[in-house]
């Protein structure tokens, strides 16, 4: 431990470097970050995936990877008169430091969270391991804590698992866990990715009251600049692993200095403009690469819906039932309205995006319009032809023309298969092109066309970034060369400037080869950029439908309205 009489920073880290282990990678993965937290304060910390935000908010706690260490620099953690310097600690001392002065909310909950145990007791078992306290004083401490938190029916929480509550829920079973001992410092990192905008905005507004309520800092991280300025006093602006700008909130956000900066905030849609092509961080980076776009709708030259002609899709009444009781002889006895009743039209050369919170049945309409779920009523009409009644030949001709892009990268790909392997399977079970030759030529086109090198070929997932994940589902997709594709949260989760290239190269895509697209998604300005009609929906209703500018400019709901209000 170092005392000493320097300013008090509730946290200060000063140089600090990290890099791999491995001697023979010198390269270092951040290089001399430097920062400062005072009492009650609140700093974010942005960056794209791969910038160091992470490890950097890691090697705070000594939680990196064995294969990276901590090359030079301090992570002074302060008190009134005194510095412990945690990169110097032993397991031992680190251990009593996590979650008793530094709390931390990890970037996906559910997988943090153990998923055999029950959410009440994990946040027990950090209350028993840092409180002199018994497990009846823990229980009821865990009690407090989910009602601080708002979580609904703290007692019934209490004993359910993490796969039994929603996104936005375990979220706040990881809050109550991080301040279940009232540490002096909360590192957030990336607690709102993924979620939807209402959610989002209740667990900024929740860490603001507890921070509040408690006198606690916070360390915030996020990709989306957006997000940071809701709830960060300062600034902190990483690339590549170095510090590139720091500044007070407004003066970040309304005055950027440094181009990697300025391109963070432009690459995002934003619902007052409609540009015709979204502008790329490189650009930015690049000075002689950035284009001027026109911001005007009346400007825009995108393919126009073919609202003259009768609609290449229409669904009607469209009902989809989960069973979630059943009785003694095991026939269903209760059912989920996941789709209630849902009638609408797609026209050729459309996309038509669909708005919802989690559990809205976004999804779930989705899946079923390619019948991966069973709808139980209803009638959906593609082409002319109802596909109730398709079967065999007919529903492998349909499967080809209507594709879908899954929201998961990571699960919706083979880990075990290369990507040449990958979309040339596709393409033979639906007789595209007569060779494997041919085939593997138009592997390579598919991959020119998503901004990979001929290299990917040989490479099997793990190999990629989210971003490029993203395209290769959009290449399979494409691969069959499909009429109508459905883009299922396609952007969720990733890095502004990579969700920027993905949605330019939808929208090229629909221009080069005629697409129609339907666009689900929970990002309220990213839906309005893509959309030229938008579905509302809520619990498995529609709520509302309407052009995309009328739906952002005059909603006809309570329920519109408060989801745009919640737009960072």
């Amino acid at each position: 431990m170092k005392k000493s009489q320097e300013p008090f920073n509730l946290l200060r880290i000063d140089h600090l470097s990290l890099g791999l282990s491995d001697k023979h990678h010198p390269d270092r993965l951040v290089n001399d970050f430097n920062l400062k937290l005072d009492p009650g304060e609140t700093v974010g910390l942005v960056g794209e995936s791969g910038s160091g935000k992470t490890i950097t908010a890691l090697s705070i706690l000594k939680l990196l990877p064995e294969n990276i260490k901590i090359l030079s620099g301090s992570i002074l953690l302060g008190s009134e008169g005194t510095n412990i310097d945690l990169t110097i600690l032993q397991d031992k001392e680190i251990r009593k430091i996590r979650g008793r002065r530094i709390g931390m909310i990890f970037q996906e909950p559910f997988s943090s969270l153990n998923p055999v145990i029950t959410c009440g007791k994990q946040v027990m078992e950090a209350i028993l391991t840092h409180r002199k306290v018994n497990r009846s004083e823990a229980r009821m401490k865990v009690m407090d804590l989910f009602t601080e938190v708002r979580l609904p029916d703290p007692v019934l929480v209490f004993d359910k698992y993490p796969h039994q509550l929603s996104g936005g829920q375990v979220q706040r079973v990881m809050i109550a866990m991080a301040i279940s001992c009232e540490p002096d410092v909360l590192i957030a990192d990336e607690p709102t990715t993924a979620l939807d905008v209402t959610v989002q905005k209740s667990i900024i507004d929740l860490l603001r009251q507890i921070q509040s309520d408690r006198r606690m800092s916070i360390l915030f991280i996020s990709h989306d600049l957006g997000v940071i300025k809701m709830i960060s006093d300062r600034i902190l602006v990483m690339y590549r692993g170095e510090l590139v700008e720091t500044g007070y909130s407004d003066k970040i956000y309304l005055a950027p200095e440094h181009p990697y900066t300025r391109g963070l905030i432009a690459c995002r849609p934003r619902p007052g403009t409609k540009l015709q092509r979204l502008p790329s961080v490189r650009e930015f980076l690049n000075p002689n690469e950035i284009q001027e776009y026109p911001t005007s709708v009346s400007h825009m030259v995108r393919l126009k819906p073919d609202y003259d002609h009768e609609p290449i899709m229409k669904v009607t009444s469209i009902n989809v039932d989960y069973p979630v009781r059943y009785n003694i002889l095991g026939i269903a006895s209760r059912f989920i309205h996941a789709v209630d009743k849902i009638s609408f039209e797609v026209y050729r050369n459309e996309t038509l995006g669909i708005i919802g919170e989690s559990g809205s049945g976004k999804s779930t309409l989705g899946r079923s319009i390619v019948r991966l779920n069973r709808s139980s009523s209803g009638i959906i009409i593609y082409k002319g032809m109802s596909l109730a009644e398709i079967h065999g030949r007919a529903l492998k001709q349909f499967r080809q023309q209507v594709q879908i892009i899954f929201q998961d990268p990571y699960s919706s790909l083979n880990p075990k298969q290369k990507i040449g392997d990958m979309l040339s399977e596709v393409m033979k079970v639906h007789n595209i092109c007569r060779s494997s030759r041919e085939r593997k030529a138009r592997v390579y086109e598919l991959l020119e066309q998503i901004k990979l090198d001929r290299y990917a070929f040989e490479k099997y997932p793990h190999e990629f970034s989210g971003g490029q994940r993203q395209r290769i589902g959009i290449a399979r997709a494409l691969a069959v060369r499909p009429e109508f594709i459905i883009c299922d949260e396609s952007v969720s989760g990733l890095d502004v400037s990579i969700q920027a290239d993905v949605l330019n190269l939808l929208n090229d895509l629909k221009e080069e080869y005629g697409l129609t697209y339907i666009f689900i998604s929970h990002d309220l300005p990213v839906v309005k950029y893509m959309s030229d009609r938008i579905l509302v929906l809520k619990e498995g209703r529609m709520i509302e439908e309407g052009t995309a500018e009328k739906i952002f400019s005059t909603p006809q709901s309570a329920y519109t309205s408060e989801l745009l209000s919640a737009i960072p």
